[in-house]
């Protein structure tokens, strides 16, 4: 059983969905992402997501998208990421690494996953990535006790969602709508639907992420998800601090928003 298991458990024996936050490692700076983190975790987050920056994200949108730009420029590596995981599992809230495959196969699958195992990690999100084609992915984690966890989307037909979850650990990433990250005036009407069909496969949890930004948000999908995710929020958040101790201060306190939203949602 990983942490995240635990966590997860947790939250549902509260009665509650569980805050799952994202922050790319490296922004505003290698240090200043961990303790962006960390103040995540000390406003209520259960569960952090530490992006890998990437330069040719498929998913990201223009709020993310700044700040990896930004840690890619200044040397950001998966060693920095390896670091922030740490960071984050010292805390005792769940880590998790997000990342597009062709850096973990450009690094090695088996070393990504025995030095992300060995910081602690739980798991990793790999949201380009299908179990179809996860072959290498799913002898490494398996052999390092890591968490592997896939998305679904309301495009997926009911097969598909059925083959997503049987390769799952973790929780299974319900994608709320179709796009790129990003905030939004409203989670995509589709998100309820798409976990209702991914909960008739699976008794793994559910977490719902793409577009959520605020507690009426938070709230919404923590009456029917079992986690709720946001990640550009916490991004803007920083990116709009205008010192790195501001931005510290703004993410706790989006965190704490975040986190009464999903207590008010059962």
């Amino acid at each position: 059983m990983t942490r995240l298991t635990e966590v997860l458990a947790a939250a549902k024996a509260e009665n509650r969905a569980a805050l799952v936050g994202y922050l790319p490692a490296g922004y505003p700076s290698n240090e200043g992402s961990a303790a962006a983190a960390r103040a995540m975790v000390e406003g209520g987050c259960d569960i952090i997501e530490i992006g890998l920056p990437y330069s040719d994200p498929q998913m990201d949108g223009p709020v993310i998208q700044r700040a990896v730009e930004h840690a890619l420029a200044h040397g950001t590596n998966t060693h920095h990421v390896i670091d922030n995981v740490r960071a984050v599992a010292e805390t005792g809230a769940a880590a998790l690494c997000m990342t597009y495959w062709n850096p973990v196969e450009r690094y090695g699958v088996e070393r990504f996953a025995a030095e992300l195992a060995a910081a602690g990690g739980s798991g990793v999100i790999t949201p380009d990535l299908i179990p179809d084609e996860a072959a290498d992915w799913i002898a490494a984690t398996d052999k390092h006790g890591l968490d592997r966890i896939f998305l679904v989307a309301p495009s997926s037909t009911d097969a598909r969602i059925q083959l997503t979850t049987d390769a799952a650990g973790g929780f299974v990433y319900a994608a709320s709508t179709m796009g790129i990250t990003g905030t939004r005036a409203q989670v995509g009407d589709k998100a309820a639907e798409l976990v209702a069909r991914t909960k008739k496969t699976t008794d793994l949890p559910v977490c719902v992420g793409l577009g959520v930004s605020t507690a009426a948000q938070a709230a919404e999908i923590a009456g029917y998800a079992d986690g709720v995710i946001v990640g550009s929020a916490f991004v803007r958040a920083l990116l709009d601090a205008p010192s790195e101790e501001a931005g510290l201060d703004a993410v706790r306190a989006l965190a704490a928003d975040l986190a009464q939203g999903v207590r008010a949602g059962r």
